[in-house]
């Protein structure tokens, strides 16, 4: 009999392992928006999403609900990382009968223990005191809560023997300022008993400091605050005591029961519940169906009634009855006293396997409960005891392995190496706890490797940190808010941005007013788009950037083939002179055309050049100004087709027929164009940014002709070169447009383009270095190099799910910034700002395109295609998605499609001359 109890105590490795598979299984139904009313592992959500870093300081009230007393706190930190926080305390017995009784008289006693807990004490250091007249409070509520915000809870249920009317579904953070509020200073008298030496506190003003709720957690969350010091951030923690719980820090976007999606958020597992679909029946015992049956709420909790120490000593009394029962032990001694509810404790159950002396203590343990026990009882009940705490601890190690195996996995480690605080009646006089804890852990989770802390002080000095946290949190959060401020356009700002860019449409196009326009609006002399009858063999260049191509495209029945070489242009020639820039670009035609024994065919050449020029016919365009790191001399102001031809006349190279030179832009609307008709409008957002359109010829003030369409290279990347977006230039967008190569042009280009983000972004993180919202304010040499954070990062840094913040730390290591996750959380939110805005800013400018087309039509509704090339809008995990619905919100009588454009500026060139060949043919 003693054997097989010892048995149906014994839990399997295997069974262990399933019972992790079971809990993370629940644990992701309670995460999950659409399970989270069934499961039984809760997952509540806590708005705890930092750990405390070490700078927190001031005083912070606690108040803390105990089983029968209520505990008061002053802690006072000093920003030492927290090493060595004063703190004086005073403990307030309950008065019989109120944990049953109304929720208003507890809350007011409660609010009379701070009260007289001010009344009575003083602040050892007022130097380090919180500024203004406000002490925030930390309220440790150990009940289960449904939190939407760390200062609002409401209760759920009450347990360990609360029963208080009026307080379920109220929010408990109300309920305690409310009657906070009430009390008058000095008032309210309670039974107590000291443990503080200092009396007679008033704040500066002499006056008794208003307190402030700002937070409430659960004893589980405090003492993972307790266990985080400054370089030792604690992320798990559990509390084995008359009740059990476990809270981790989770992947904010997991939790879909808060709207927070970026960082971590401290989740509180409430897994007392587990088990209570039947999931745990087949290794619940006799003795656990008895204790839960004589609970007062039976059927629930039944993980918890396991392993709390509330019930442990009913787990053995139980035990031993059965024993009794089947003349196993007890066989000469009366065992009435068994039948005694809460006989025997949880304490009996520690002294026993706890002592040293053999059975002596044993036997005199079970004399004093009432037992006449024989050696052969003292050693078996010391066997039960034994195996009831060993299955305590090794359920809660099976619990803690799916927590960080769930962390391992969601956060995408190989390794997690975590620090774990523990704390409670079992771990603190169970010597084998901790050792039990952690071989179980590690054989059930081997991915794992865990540090476990011991709390220090309990959940108040916990409660303290995040209530500190929080307010650094707060202080940080308005300064974030007051950098980021001028970022965040308003839909008034982006009215207005519509409005302007529409104004210089209209300036550009007129005759009169064109050459003062910031949005030149030049001519293309693209007159149609291509209808598909196009067909042969054609030459195409492009260049735009670093890299220049020529291609060989072949227009067919069947489609579009293209064959084409990348030569590099150095900077040396990107910065020399014009005549060695286009020497450069024959060598490269004479190599591709070598290359494809092409050197005695004369093809149609279509030359994409995207640069601002003013074009006086579709072969001949004069250079306005270079962009993109380009600044070639004696080149503006000169036909680009004249300067390749006399390039090929030095060359010697008679092969080249130039019939048309475009645009990117236009390249892109030719070549989205070919495949849906609809297409009349191109879009670049790349490198640089600009936009073209089939405007109405009779609109066309700098063009004789009133017939037709025609193509508007809009170059808007200079809008705004007039100061007409000075309003939305911010002191980061001027410092970074002073940095460039021509200062105050391409300003709105400056604003959007993928080739200014990323220096925009680090103009930000250093004005936020210096004001201690990053690194701690700690020296970053590397982040004062131009150009150190590329575009290119703010795609990785934006993807939509936690394991860029991952990505993020990769980046900053790699730019030798020491981060930490908050550091990443924070960078993440200045890159999501600096591409809100680019995509916005480039909508708005959309918008006022597709309102114009509109109107020049006279449609209620106007349905068009945009095709769209370049990284920014295609390589960015947010910001086609962000252009488009704020395009959709500012041109609500537009329906506008996006076509990605494949190769837009190489088969655009070929489209273009193949249609102008067409028409010259009089097809």
């Amino acid at each position: 009999q003693i054997q097989r109890a010892l048995r149906s105590l014994s839990i399997p490795l295997e069974r262990l392992h399933i019972m992790k598979g079971h809990m993370i299984q629940d644990m992701c139904k309670g995460l999950s928006r659409e399970t989270h009313t069934q499961a039984k592992v809760r997952m509540l959500p806590t708005y705890i999403c930092s750990t405390p870093n070490g700078t927190e300081k001031g005083n912070f009230l606690v108040v803390e609900l105990c089983q029968s007393q209520v505990r008061t706190l002053l802690v006072t930190l000093y920003g030492d990382g927290n090493l060595s926080p004063q703190m004086m305390y005073k403990i307030f017995d309950m008065p019989e009968g109120i944990r049953q009784g109304e929720g208003e008289a507890l809350f007011d006693f409660i609010a009379q223990c701070v009260t007289q807990f001010l009344a009575e004490t003083t602040s050892p250091d007022n130097s380090n005191g919180n500024s203004g007249e406000c002490l925030p409070l930390g309220f440790v509520f150990p009940f289960t809560c449904k939190q939407t915000q760390l200062d609002k809870a409401e209760l759920i249920s009450w347990s360990k023997g609360f029963s208080c009317s009026g307080v379920v579904g109220n929010d408990v953070v109300q309920l305690l300022q409310s009657a906070i509020n009430k009390q008058d200073p000095g008032g309210g008298e309670a039974s107590s008993r000291w443990l503080s030496p200092w009396k007679g506190w008033k704040s500066s003003a002499g006056q008794h400091p208003r307190v402030q709720v700002v937070a409430l957690m659960n004893d589980t969350v405090g003492t993972m605050m307790t266990c985080s010091t400054e370089g030792r951030p604690c992320e798990v923690a559990m509390v084995a005591d008359k009740g059990s719980n476990c809270c981790f820090m989770a992947e904010a976007y997991m939790v879909e029961m808060a709207e927070e999606t970026s960082g971590r958020m401290c989740v509180n597992t409430e897994w007392g519940c587990f088990g209570d679909d039947g999931t745990l029946n087949d290794i619940i015992t006799p003795f656990d169906e008895c204790v839960d049956q004589e609970s007062y709420n039976p059927g629930e909790k039944r993980f918890e009634k396991m392993v709390g120490t509330l019930y442990l000593g009913e787990i053995v009394r139980h035990a031993l009855l059965y024993l009794n029962n089947e003349k196993a032990v007890f066989t000469e001694s009366n065992t009435s006293v068994l039948k005694e509810k809460g006989i025997f404790t949880t304490q009996h159950v520690l002294d026993i396997i706890n002592n040293e002396d053999g059975m002596v203590e044993v036997k005199r343990i079970l004399e004093f409960i009432g037992l006449q026990p024989s050696e052969r009882d003292c050693g078996r009940v010391q066997q039960i005891c034994r195996a009831v705490m060993g299955r305590a601890a090794t359920l809660h190690a099976t619990g803690l392995a799916a927590i960080l195996s769930y962390m391992c996995q969601t956060r995408e480690m190989e390794q997690l190496m975590v620090n774990v605080g523990v704390e409670g009646e079992l771990y603190e006089g169970y010597p084998r706890f901790e050792e039990i804890l952690h071989s179980v852990s590690r054989l059930l989770s081997p991915e794992c490797s865990t540090t476990f802390l011991p709390s220090r002080d309990g959940s108040g000095r916990g409660a303290a940190m995040v209530t500190a946290v929080a307010l650094r949190m707060q202080a940080q959060r308005r300064q974030v808010n007051e950098v980021l401020a001028p970022l965040r356009l308003t839909r008034a700002d982006l009215d207005q941005v519509q409005a302007l860019m529409r104004q210089e449409m209209e300036r550009g196009l007129g005759k009169s007013t064109h050459a003062s326009a910031s949005v030149r609006m030049l001519p293309t002399y693209v007159c149609h788009t291509p209808d598909g009858t196009e067909q042969g063999d054609y030459l195409a260049l492009d260049l735009g950037g670093t890299n220049f191509r020529v291609l060989l495209v072949r227009l067919s029945e069947e489609g579009i083939s293209m064959l084409n070489e990348i030569y590099v242009i150095p900077p040396s020639i990107m910065q020399g002179s014009g005549e060695a820039l286009f020497d450069h670009i024959v060598d490269c035609i004479i190599n591709f055309q070598m290359k494809q024994n092409m050197m005695m065919q004369t093809l149609p050449l279509g030359f994409t050049f995207s640069f601002p020029c003013q074009q006086v016919g579709l072969d001949k365009a004069l250079l306005l100004t270079w962009t993109k790191g380009f600044s070639a001399s004696n080149c503006v102001g000169r036909d680009v087709v004249q300067l390749l031809r006399e390039a090929a006349e030095r060359k010697q190279h008679a092969g080249l027929q130039v019939v048309a030179l475009v645009n990117d832009t236009v390249g892109t609307m030719m070549a989205c164009g070919y495949d849906d008709p609809k297409c009349e409008i191109g879009l670049i957002v790349g490198t640089g940014t600009n936009a073209c359109y089939m405007e109405e010829m009779k609109n066309v003030g700098t063009v004789e002709g009133d017939q037709g369409r025609m193509c508007i290279n809009m170059e808007w990347g200079g809008f705004g070169d007039n100061g007409c977006l000075d309003r939305i230039f911010t002191d980061f967008d001027k410092t970074v447009d002073k940095s460039t190569i021509n200062p105050g042009k391409q300003r709105f280009e400056k604003l959007v383009s993928g080739m200014y983000l990323g220096e925009i972004v680090r103009q930000i993180l250093l004005v936020m270095k210096e004001k201690q919202l990053l690194f701690q304010g700690r020296a970053c040499t590397k982040l004062q190099t131009k150009n150190i954070f590329p575009t290119k990062f703010l795609s990785t840094i934006e993807l939509s799910n936690g394991l860029a913040l991952r990505q993020i730390r990769a980046i900053l290591q790699e730019l030798e910034l020491d981060a930490s996750f908050e550091d990443s959380v924070l960078m993440r939110e200045v890159c999501q700002v600096v591409s809100l805005r680019a995509a916005q800013l480039c909508a708005a400018g959309l918008a006022a395109v597709v309102e114009k087309i509109r109107e020049n039509r006279g449609l209620n509704q106007l349905s068009c295609t945009v095709g769209v090339d370049g990284t920014l809008y295609k390589l960015h995990p947010c910001f086609s998605k962000n252009l488009q619905n704020t395009l959709k919100e500012l041109a609500p009588n537009c329906d506008i499609s996006f076509l990605l454009s494949e190769d837009g500026s190489g088969k655009g060139a070929a489209l273009v001359a193949a249609v102008a060949c067409r028409a010259a043919s009089g097809q």
